[in-house]
Protein backbone atom coordinates (compact mmCIF):
# COMPACT_ATOMS: atom_id res chain seq x y z
CA UNK A 1 0.00 0.00 0.00
CA UNK A 2 0.61 3.62 -0.32
CA UNK A 3 2.61 5.13 2.62
CA UNK A 4 -0.20 7.20 4.18
CA UNK A 5 0.08 11.18 4.58
CA UNK A 6 1.83 11.76 8.16
CA UNK A 7 1.75 15.20 9.79
CA UNK A 8 3.01 17.61 7.37
CA UNK A 9 6.59 16.55 8.19
CA UNK A 10 9.11 18.92 6.13
CA UNK A 11 11.87 17.36 3.77
CA UNK A 12 14.93 17.93 5.32
CA UNK A 13 17.49 19.72 3.56
CA UNK A 14 18.20 18.56 -0.02
CA UNK A 15 21.95 17.05 -0.73
CA UNK A 16 24.03 19.40 -2.93
CA UNK A 17 22.49 19.49 -6.43
CA UNK A 18 24.94 17.44 -8.51
CA UNK A 19 27.78 19.71 -10.01
CA UNK A 20 28.14 20.70 -13.54
CA UNK A 21 30.43 21.90 -15.59
CA UNK A 22 29.75 25.78 -16.39
CA UNK A 23 27.22 26.69 -18.60
CA UNK A 24 28.33 27.55 -22.45
CA UNK A 25 27.43 31.48 -22.85
CA UNK A 26 24.17 32.65 -24.12
CA UNK A 27 25.16 33.30 -27.63
CA UNK A 28 24.41 30.00 -29.47
CA UNK A 29 27.58 30.33 -32.24
CA UNK A 30 27.16 27.83 -34.84
CA UNK A 31 23.62 26.06 -34.55
CA UNK A 32 23.09 22.88 -36.37
CA UNK A 33 19.13 21.32 -37.16
CA UNK A 34 18.57 18.00 -37.15
CA UNK A 35 14.64 16.35 -37.81
CA UNK A 36 13.75 13.18 -38.34
CA UNK A 37 12.86 12.54 -41.66
CA UNK A 38 10.29 9.73 -40.59
CA UNK A 39 8.12 12.29 -39.07
CA UNK A 40 4.70 13.27 -40.55
CA UNK A 41 5.00 17.03 -40.47
CA UNK A 42 8.95 16.81 -41.64
CA UNK A 43 7.52 17.17 -45.67
CA UNK A 44 10.54 17.83 -48.75
CA UNK A 45 8.53 21.98 -48.02
CA UNK A 46 9.87 22.01 -44.30
CA UNK A 47 13.07 20.52 -45.02
CA UNK A 48 13.36 22.85 -47.91
CA UNK A 49 12.55 25.90 -46.10
CA UNK A 50 15.12 24.55 -43.42
CA UNK A 51 17.75 23.82 -46.44
CA UNK A 52 17.49 28.10 -47.44
CA UNK A 53 17.26 29.32 -43.46
CA UNK A 54 20.15 27.88 -42.63
CA UNK A 55 22.15 28.34 -45.85
CA UNK A 56 23.03 24.65 -46.33
CA UNK A 57 25.69 22.58 -44.33
CA UNK A 58 23.86 23.05 -41.05
CA UNK A 59 20.90 20.60 -41.61
CA UNK A 60 20.93 16.71 -40.40
CA UNK A 61 18.07 14.33 -41.69
CA UNK A 62 17.92 11.64 -39.35
CA UNK A 63 15.81 8.51 -40.91
CA UNK A 64 17.31 5.74 -38.64
CA UNK A 65 19.32 5.35 -35.49
CA UNK A 66 22.76 4.45 -37.22
CA UNK A 67 22.23 7.46 -39.24
CA UNK A 68 21.67 9.36 -35.96
CA UNK A 69 24.80 7.55 -33.95
CA UNK A 70 27.04 9.09 -37.16
CA UNK A 71 25.19 12.93 -36.89
CA UNK A 72 26.02 12.38 -33.25
CA UNK A 73 29.97 12.51 -33.82
CA UNK A 74 29.63 15.13 -36.44
CA UNK A 75 27.83 17.21 -34.26
CA UNK A 76 30.33 16.70 -31.76
CA UNK A 77 33.48 17.22 -33.29
CA UNK A 78 32.29 20.29 -35.32
CA UNK A 79 31.72 22.09 -31.79
CA UNK A 80 28.11 23.17 -32.73
CA UNK A 81 27.17 25.65 -29.91
CA UNK A 82 23.31 24.61 -30.16
CA UNK A 83 21.93 21.72 -31.97
CA UNK A 84 18.15 22.23 -32.28
CA UNK A 85 15.84 18.70 -32.79
CA UNK A 86 12.49 18.73 -35.03
CA UNK A 87 10.11 15.58 -34.95
CA UNK A 88 8.32 15.37 -31.57
CA UNK A 89 9.83 14.08 -28.52
CA UNK A 90 11.51 11.14 -29.64
CA UNK A 91 13.46 12.69 -31.49
CA UNK A 92 15.04 14.90 -29.27
CA UNK A 93 15.66 12.11 -26.49
CA UNK A 94 17.09 10.08 -29.04
CA UNK A 95 19.92 12.48 -30.34
CA UNK A 96 20.44 14.30 -26.70
CA UNK A 97 21.24 10.49 -25.80
CA UNK A 98 23.51 10.38 -28.65
CA UNK A 99 25.35 13.72 -28.37
CA UNK A 100 25.15 13.28 -24.76
CA UNK A 101 27.65 10.16 -25.05
CA UNK A 102 29.32 11.35 -27.58
CA UNK A 103 30.55 14.62 -25.76
CA UNK A 104 31.31 11.89 -23.02
CA UNK A 105 33.37 9.87 -25.77
CA UNK A 106 35.06 13.04 -26.95
CA UNK A 107 35.59 14.66 -23.54
CA UNK A 108 33.94 17.74 -25.27
CA UNK A 109 31.28 20.12 -23.67
CA UNK A 110 27.89 19.63 -24.45
CA UNK A 111 26.17 22.02 -26.71
CA UNK A 112 23.00 23.79 -25.64
CA UNK A 113 19.72 21.59 -26.80
CA UNK A 114 16.58 23.11 -28.65
CA UNK A 115 13.31 22.05 -29.96
CA UNK A 116 11.33 22.65 -33.30
CA UNK A 117 7.78 22.20 -33.07
CA UNK A 118 7.44 18.94 -35.84
CA UNK A 119 6.28 15.90 -34.18
CA UNK A 120 3.11 15.46 -33.07
CA UNK A 121 2.35 15.58 -29.55
CA UNK A 122 5.08 18.14 -28.90
CA UNK A 123 5.29 18.09 -25.00
CA UNK A 124 8.67 19.87 -24.89
CA UNK A 125 7.33 23.01 -27.42
CA UNK A 126 4.82 23.46 -24.57
CA UNK A 127 7.58 24.42 -21.82
CA UNK A 128 9.86 26.49 -24.03
CA UNK A 129 7.35 28.26 -26.40
CA UNK A 130 8.10 26.39 -29.55
CA UNK A 131 6.12 27.88 -32.20
CA UNK A 132 5.29 25.45 -34.66
CA UNK A 133 5.45 23.57 -38.29
CA UNK A 134 4.84 26.27 -40.55
CA UNK A 135 7.86 27.71 -42.81
CA UNK A 136 7.54 31.14 -41.09
CA UNK A 137 7.09 29.57 -37.48
CA UNK A 138 10.28 28.12 -37.50
CA UNK A 139 12.14 30.66 -39.56
CA UNK A 140 11.08 33.11 -36.83
CA UNK A 141 12.37 30.52 -34.15
CA UNK A 142 15.41 30.21 -35.56
CA UNK A 143 15.86 34.11 -36.60
CA UNK A 144 15.04 34.88 -32.41
CA UNK A 145 17.60 31.99 -31.63
CA UNK A 146 20.32 33.61 -33.51
CA UNK A 147 19.07 37.20 -32.48
CA UNK A 148 19.76 36.31 -28.69
CA UNK A 149 17.31 33.45 -27.68
CA UNK A 150 17.80 32.48 -23.99
CA UNK A 151 17.89 29.22 -22.00
CA UNK A 152 17.89 27.22 -18.96
CA UNK A 153 18.91 24.00 -17.21
CA UNK A 154 16.34 21.32 -17.13
CA UNK A 155 17.14 17.37 -16.10
CA UNK A 156 16.36 14.71 -17.77
CA UNK A 157 14.99 11.41 -16.47
CA UNK A 158 18.07 8.40 -17.39
CA UNK A 159 16.02 4.61 -18.56
CA UNK A 160 17.38 1.75 -20.43
CA UNK A 161 19.99 3.81 -21.40
CA UNK A 162 18.00 6.20 -22.97
CA UNK A 163 17.76 10.14 -22.04
CA UNK A 164 14.30 11.41 -21.95
CA UNK A 165 11.93 14.40 -19.99
CA UNK A 166 9.74 11.78 -18.88
CA UNK A 167 8.52 7.62 -19.65
CA UNK A 168 5.99 5.94 -18.32
CA UNK A 169 4.12 2.30 -17.69
CA UNK A 170 -0.15 2.68 -18.13
CA UNK A 171 -2.62 4.00 -20.19
CA UNK A 172 -0.21 6.63 -22.10
CA UNK A 173 2.15 4.04 -23.19
CA UNK A 174 -0.58 1.87 -24.26
CA UNK A 175 -2.31 4.86 -26.68
CA UNK A 176 1.09 4.59 -28.09
CA UNK A 177 1.24 1.38 -28.26
CA UNK A 178 -1.80 0.98 -30.33
CA UNK A 179 -1.07 4.16 -32.54
CA UNK A 180 1.68 2.46 -33.57
CA UNK A 181 -0.51 -0.68 -34.65
CA UNK A 182 -3.13 1.78 -35.91
CA UNK A 183 -0.04 3.04 -38.07
CA UNK A 184 1.36 -0.03 -39.28
CA UNK A 185 -2.39 -1.41 -40.24
CA UNK A 186 -3.36 1.99 -41.76
CA UNK A 187 -0.10 2.45 -43.17
CA UNK A 188 -0.19 1.03 -47.08
CA UNK A 189 -4.38 1.42 -47.34
CA UNK A 190 -5.70 4.34 -48.39
CA UNK A 191 -6.28 5.45 -45.35
CA UNK A 192 -2.91 5.75 -44.53
CA UNK A 193 -3.28 9.35 -43.29
CA UNK A 194 -6.21 8.58 -40.64
CA UNK A 195 -3.25 6.41 -38.85
CA UNK A 196 -1.10 9.46 -38.44
CA UNK A 197 -0.91 12.23 -35.99
CA UNK A 198 -4.07 13.41 -34.14
CA UNK A 199 -6.20 11.51 -36.16
CA UNK A 200 -4.55 8.27 -35.65
CA UNK A 201 -3.98 9.01 -31.30
CA UNK A 202 -7.82 9.43 -31.91
CA UNK A 203 -8.76 6.02 -34.02
CA UNK A 204 -6.47 4.27 -31.88
CA UNK A 205 -7.54 5.16 -28.87
CA UNK A 206 -11.42 4.98 -29.80
CA UNK A 207 -10.78 1.79 -31.47
CA UNK A 208 -8.29 0.17 -29.47
CA UNK A 209 -6.71 1.64 -26.05
CA UNK A 210 -10.09 2.73 -24.24
CA UNK A 211 -12.12 -0.75 -25.02
CA UNK A 212 -9.17 -1.98 -23.38
CA UNK A 213 -8.93 0.42 -20.56
CA UNK A 214 -12.85 -0.56 -19.53
CA UNK A 215 -12.41 -4.06 -19.47
CA UNK A 216 -9.21 -4.75 -18.02
CA UNK A 217 -7.99 -5.08 -14.93
CA UNK A 218 -5.33 -2.60 -13.29
CA UNK A 219 -1.87 -3.63 -13.63
CA UNK A 220 -0.39 -4.38 -9.90
CA UNK A 221 2.61 -1.81 -9.16
CA UNK A 222 5.60 -1.91 -7.03
CA UNK A 223 8.09 1.36 -6.56
CA UNK A 224 11.28 0.67 -4.37
CA UNK A 225 13.25 3.54 -3.44
CA UNK A 226 16.97 3.29 -5.48
CA UNK A 227 18.16 6.57 -4.83
CA UNK A 228 18.38 9.88 -2.21
CA UNK A 229 15.40 10.12 -0.04
CA UNK A 230 12.09 10.40 -1.50
CA UNK A 231 8.58 12.31 -0.47
CA UNK A 232 5.21 12.18 -1.06
CA UNK A 233 3.62 15.41 -2.15
CA UNK A 234 0.51 17.07 -3.08
CA UNK A 235 -0.34 21.17 -3.87
CA UNK A 236 -0.07 21.64 0.25
CA UNK A 237 3.49 20.66 0.34
CA UNK A 238 5.00 17.34 1.78
CA UNK A 239 3.07 14.87 2.94
CA UNK A 240 5.05 12.60 5.48
CA UNK A 241 8.53 12.13 6.44
CA UNK A 242 11.39 11.08 3.83
CA UNK A 243 10.97 7.45 2.29
CA UNK A 244 14.91 5.71 2.35
CA UNK A 245 17.01 3.61 0.11
CA UNK A 246 15.41 0.31 -0.08
CA UNK A 247 12.12 1.14 0.94
CA UNK A 248 8.87 0.61 -0.84
CA UNK A 249 7.67 4.13 -2.09
CA UNK A 250 3.95 2.37 -3.42
CA UNK A 251 2.18 -0.85 -3.41
CA UNK A 252 -1.23 -1.34 -5.03
CA UNK A 253 -3.35 -0.91 -8.42
CA UNK A 254 -2.09 1.40 -10.94
CA UNK A 255 -3.56 2.63 -14.39
CA UNK A 256 -0.79 4.97 -15.15
CA UNK A 257 3.32 4.93 -13.81
CA UNK A 258 5.03 7.84 -15.15
CA UNK A 259 7.97 9.97 -14.27
CA UNK A 260 9.50 13.17 -15.66
CA UNK A 261 10.95 16.31 -15.35
CA UNK A 262 8.70 18.27 -17.43
CA UNK A 263 5.27 19.15 -16.54
CA UNK A 264 3.59 18.33 -19.89
CA UNK A 265 2.92 15.44 -21.74
CA UNK A 266 1.66 15.87 -25.57
CA UNK A 267 -0.86 18.34 -27.02
CA UNK A 268 -0.40 20.46 -23.41
CA UNK A 269 -1.36 18.00 -20.97
CA UNK A 270 -0.09 18.93 -17.67
CA UNK A 271 0.17 15.58 -16.59
CA UNK A 272 3.45 16.34 -13.91
CA UNK A 273 2.42 19.76 -12.38
CA UNK A 274 5.64 18.90 -9.68
CA UNK A 275 8.13 17.83 -11.69
CA UNK A 276 9.90 21.33 -11.70
CA UNK A 277 9.66 21.93 -8.21
CA UNK A 278 13.07 20.39 -7.10
CA UNK A 279 16.32 20.28 -9.50
CA UNK A 280 17.42 17.07 -7.60
CA UNK A 281 14.14 15.20 -7.88
CA UNK A 282 11.88 13.50 -10.65
CA UNK A 283 7.96 14.02 -10.35
CA UNK A 284 6.74 10.18 -9.87
CA UNK A 285 2.78 9.90 -10.31
CA UNK A 286 1.13 6.89 -9.85
CA UNK A 287 -2.44 6.60 -10.75
CA UNK A 288 -5.80 4.87 -10.85
CA UNK A 289 -8.56 6.97 -11.56
CA UNK A 290 -11.59 5.45 -13.26
CA UNK A 291 -12.57 6.07 -16.84
CA UNK A 292 -16.06 7.96 -15.31
CA UNK A 293 -13.32 9.61 -13.11
CA UNK A 294 -11.28 10.92 -15.80
CA UNK A 295 -13.85 12.25 -17.72
CA UNK A 296 -15.89 13.79 -15.04
CA UNK A 297 -12.59 15.84 -14.07
CA UNK A 298 -11.50 16.41 -17.22
CA UNK A 299 -10.31 19.81 -17.33
CA UNK A 300 -8.89 19.98 -13.89
CA UNK A 301 -6.74 17.44 -14.77
CA UNK A 302 -6.18 18.73 -18.30
CA UNK A 303 -4.45 21.99 -16.37
CA UNK A 304 -2.61 19.81 -13.38
CA UNK A 305 -5.27 21.21 -11.10
CA UNK A 306 -7.17 17.97 -9.98
CA UNK A 307 -6.38 16.25 -6.70
CA UNK A 308 -7.47 12.98 -5.78
CA UNK A 309 -4.88 11.67 -2.97
CA UNK A 310 -7.13 8.31 -2.95
CA UNK A 311 -6.44 7.86 -6.82
CA UNK A 312 -3.33 9.75 -7.33
CA UNK A 313 0.12 9.55 -5.85
CA UNK A 314 2.59 12.09 -6.49
CA UNK A 315 6.26 11.64 -5.02
CA UNK A 316 9.89 13.37 -5.52
CA UNK A 317 12.50 10.85 -6.31
CA UNK A 318 15.79 10.58 -7.58
CA UNK A 319 16.21 6.97 -8.74
CA UNK A 320 13.18 4.32 -8.74
CA UNK A 321 12.78 0.57 -9.77
CA UNK A 322 9.41 0.39 -11.45
CA UNK A 323 7.53 -3.32 -11.18
CA UNK A 324 4.27 -3.95 -12.83
CA UNK A 325 2.62 -7.35 -12.85
CA UNK A 326 1.37 -8.07 -15.07
CA UNK A 327 4.00 -6.90 -17.86
CA UNK A 328 2.62 -4.00 -19.15
CA UNK A 329 3.44 -1.43 -22.15
CA UNK A 330 6.85 1.34 -21.60
CA UNK A 331 7.11 4.42 -23.03
CA UNK A 332 9.97 6.63 -22.99
CA UNK A 333 9.87 10.40 -24.28
CA UNK A 334 6.44 9.68 -26.39
CA UNK A 335 7.75 6.61 -28.14
CA UNK A 336 6.12 3.16 -27.14
CA UNK A 337 9.14 1.37 -26.01
CA UNK A 338 8.75 -2.51 -25.10
CA UNK A 339 6.12 -4.21 -23.02
CA UNK A 340 8.53 -5.36 -19.86
CA UNK A 341 7.64 -5.66 -15.73
CA UNK A 342 9.96 -4.06 -14.46
CA UNK A 343 12.07 -0.61 -15.19
CA UNK A 344 14.58 1.40 -13.46
CA UNK A 345 14.30 4.97 -13.67
CA UNK A 346 17.01 7.79 -12.48
CA UNK A 347 17.44 11.67 -12.58
CA UNK A 348 20.61 11.55 -15.39
CA UNK A 349 23.69 12.71 -13.25
CA UNK A 350 24.28 15.53 -15.58
CA UNK A 351 21.68 18.91 -16.55
CA UNK A 352 21.13 20.35 -20.42
CA UNK A 353 20.63 23.29 -21.18
CA UNK A 354 17.54 24.09 -23.45
CA UNK A 355 16.69 26.43 -25.55
CA UNK A 356 13.91 28.38 -24.01
CA UNK A 357 11.74 30.85 -25.69
CA UNK A 358 10.26 31.94 -23.08
CA UNK A 359 13.27 32.82 -21.15
CA UNK A 360 14.92 36.82 -21.06
CA UNK A 361 17.52 36.99 -23.96
CA UNK A 362 21.02 36.67 -22.85
CA UNK A 363 22.14 40.48 -21.81
CA UNK A 364 18.81 40.98 -20.08
CA UNK A 365 18.40 41.20 -16.66
CA UNK A 366 18.33 37.51 -14.68
CA UNK A 367 14.86 37.00 -13.51
CA UNK A 368 13.63 34.36 -11.58
CA UNK A 369 10.73 32.26 -13.54
CA UNK A 370 7.42 32.28 -11.10
CA UNK A 371 5.94 28.56 -10.43
CA UNK A 372 3.02 27.08 -12.81
CA UNK A 373 -0.30 28.57 -11.70
CA UNK A 374 -1.42 26.14 -9.21
CA UNK A 375 1.47 25.19 -7.66
CA UNK A 376 3.30 25.56 -4.14
CA UNK A 377 7.21 25.76 -4.51
CA UNK A 378 8.56 22.69 -2.31
CA UNK A 379 11.96 23.76 -0.33
CA UNK A 380 14.04 21.99 2.31
CA UNK A 381 13.52 23.11 5.49
CA UNK A 382 15.69 25.56 6.89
Amino acid sequence: MPHEPGNGVAAPSAPPARSNPPPPPELPGRIAVVVNGNAKNVTAEVISTLDQILLGGDLFVSRSLREADEIAQVLVARGYGTVLTGGGDGTFSVMVTKVYAEAERQRSPLPRFGFLKLGTGNALAHVVGASGSGGGDLAADIARLRQDAGSREIGLVQVDGVLAPFCGFGVDAVVLQDYEAVKRALGRTPLARLGQGAAGYTVASLTRSLPRYLVQRPAHCRVINRGEPCFRVSSTGVLHAPIRKGEVVFEGPARLVGVATIPYYGYGFRAFPFAEERPDRMHLRIANVSAASFLRHFPAIWRGEHQDPVHIADFLVQEVELQMEPASPFQIGGDFHSVTSEMRVALAARRIRLVDFYAPPSGAAPSESPPPAGSKVLKPAS
